[in-house]
């Protein structure tokens, strides 16, 4: 029986077992793509789970012997080898050891005895509303949401006869600033495996980039195809691209961006732990892949170029802001004392400023949640926050005020960002169908909820809200971006269409390649007038239009 036991362990079995050890490890790193990372929870427990099943393979390691008794019966006995026992001692020391490892890190990287390290995580800096968020600017306002944007991409893909039945449109639609305009991209992805492998050798075709101002929607089709991405196999799988590349990041955030030719990248943020073995997670570096090539740079987040926008996540950004708000005093006086704590509401928009797109949420107490006492404007690309202290009502307020003013029509808001019209903080929301196409827009002021205005047209909102500024007493200032225009001239062509269930007609008058919109339903004389006709038009420029305020037909 010993001598069966030695020929099993001998050369030929030892080198098998390791033959299938290596191949069942690298399997298991192919697929599962594990980080090799102290600082990964799941490189620990993995670990751990090894050595457990280690443990449990030696302990259950004797051996059955059959002996021939008197009378040539046989008998089974259990025998345990020496080295089952030294082994089985030696692995669940080990185990012991790893597991005490990750407790410990996990109390010492912890808030609970980390509070102060934790709350100077993000510098906050307090700035002033009217000197920091200038006049509104018709070019930096995002009119669009991720879901009113996503609709748009699943319409414009419909109408693509040739990729339709191939490609879907992805869920990514970042946010970003492309040629100082805001702008949500987000590329194709294959439809089934199936269309992956008759696709794969030309890659994805494009990607769909949605203005959010003008809500142009446009594929943007690239000579060569992109080859490297979440939505594909094998090796050019993006994640499995990436960890083979540096095994050891932890990649905390993957988004999906163009430079400023419109070659599109993957923009992956580097995860780094500034308190102890597993805490204080913030952004250590940034690894630009190049989603056609699949090259990889390596990049130090001051070094970030100019034209990356999201380097850290606004989830990221909003925790970093709830442990600076409420780790003031402590972790326990955040848990149950509460002074002096703040936090971030309960929602959150993005704005484009300086060529950067800012997060933008409230700041209330954490003991109500009645009304703000501030907000916050946060960084994506340098980690940057600045801090307003305003009084107001909370968001939900606001959308309340909004929803109701047009609750007739069961519209339904978005989650504001935050303007400045003639030195007034202004909430500016989206209101929206039960389709969730947009159909008007609100303005309520921060600071006195009952003051809302709605419109068709954003500048037809704003109109209006400053009609209610001055019957409200409230000072006047300068905006010469919403000052009232007039052009003359005979009309070269007028044009009509429908835009969101409402009918326009559009205006070009000769020598001149300004486009004047006009809205039916406020002008219904504008079905008069036709070709030839030598009209006075009084607007206020809106993007890429002139918004008429009033026709006059000579």
């Amino acid at each position: 029986m010993f001598d069966s036991i030695r020929k099993f362990f001998s050369g030929k079995s030892k080198v098998t077992l390791a033959i299938f050890g290596i191949i069942a490890i690298g399997l298991y790193y192919y697929f599962e793509l594990p980080i090799i990372n102290i600082h990964s929870r799941g490189l620990w427990k993995f670990i751990m789970f090894l050595l457990f099943i280690i443990l449990v393979i030696i302990g259950g390691g004797s051996t059955s012997v059959s002996i021939l008794e008197t009378g040539k019966r046989r008998r089974n006995i259990q025998v345990s080898l020496p080295w089952h026992k030294k082994a089985f001692k030696g692995m669940a020391i080990v185990l012991g050891v790893v597991f005490a490892i990750y407790i410990i890190g996990s109390v010492l990287s912890s808030p609970l005895v980390n509070a102060g390290k934790y709350q100077k995580l993000l510098k906050v800096e307090k700035s002033e509303f009217t000197k920091d968020i200038t006049q509104i600017s018709y070019k930096q306002i995002p009119l669009l949401d991720k879901d009113s944007a996503a609709i748009l991409g699943e319409r414009k893909m419909g109408s693509l006869v040739d990729l339709a039945s191939q490609f879907e449109v992805a869920d990514e639609y970042t946010q970003i600033n492309y040629q100082d305009n805001p702008v949500r991209v987000t590329p194709l992805r294959y439809a089934s495996p199936i269309k992956w492998f008759t696709n794969r050798r030309a890659g994805i075709p494009g990607f769909m980039s949605i203005d959010m101002t003008s809500k142009k929607t446009n594929l943007i089709r690239l000579k060569e195809g992109m080859k490297y991405s979440p939505y594909e196999y094998f090796n050019r799988y993006l994640i499995r691209h990436l960890r083979f590349k540096h095994p050891t990041y932890i990649y905390d955030d993957i988004s999906f961006e163009i430079d400023e030719e419109g070659t599109p990248y993957w923009v992956c943020s580097v995860a780094r732990y500034r308190i102890g073995l597993f805490g204080g997670r913030t952004i250590g570096k940034v690894v630009l892949c190049n989603a056609i090539t699949g090259e990889c740079t390596d990049y130090n987040v001051e070094d970030v170029p100019a034209w990356v926008d999201r380097v850290y996540s606004a989830g990221m950004l909003i925790r970093l802001y709830n442990y600076y708000g409420c780790l003031k005093h402590g972790y326990i006086n955040s848990i149950l004392g509460q002074r002096d704590c703040l936090t971030t509401t309960n929602g959150y928009n993005y704005l484009a400023l300086n060529d950067d797109v800012w997060v933008y949420t409230g700041v209330t107490s954490i003991t109500s949640d009645q009304s703000n006492v501030g907000f916050v404007l946060m960084n994506q690309r340098t980690m940057e926050t600045k801090y307003y202290e305003i009084e107001g009502s909370i968001e939900d307020s606001a959308m309340t005020s909004a929803e109701g003013k047009v609750q007739n029509l069961g519209y339904r808001a978005t989650f504001p960002i935050l303007l400045n019209i003639d030195g007034q903080p202004t909430y500016f929301m989206a209101l929206k169908d039960n389709s969730g196409l947009v159909k008007k827009y609100a303005m309520v002021n921060v600071q006195d909820s009952q003051l809302v205005s709605t419109g068709d047209e954003i500048s037809e909102c704003e109109k209006n809200y400053r009609n209610l500024l001055k019957s409200g007493g409230y000072p006047s200032a300068d905006d010469k971006s919403a000052e009232e225009k007039t052009a003359a001239g005979v009309i070269a062509r007028i044009a009509q269409a429908v835009v969101e269930g409402n009918t326009h007609y559009y205006i070009l008058l000769k020598d001149s390649d300004t486009i004047y919109d006009v809205n039916l339903s406020t002008h219904l004389e504008v079905i008069l007038l036709e070709e030839g006709d030598e009209v006075i038009l009084r607007y206020t420029e809106g993007g890429d239009r002139c918004i008429v305020d009033e026709i006059e037909k000579k």
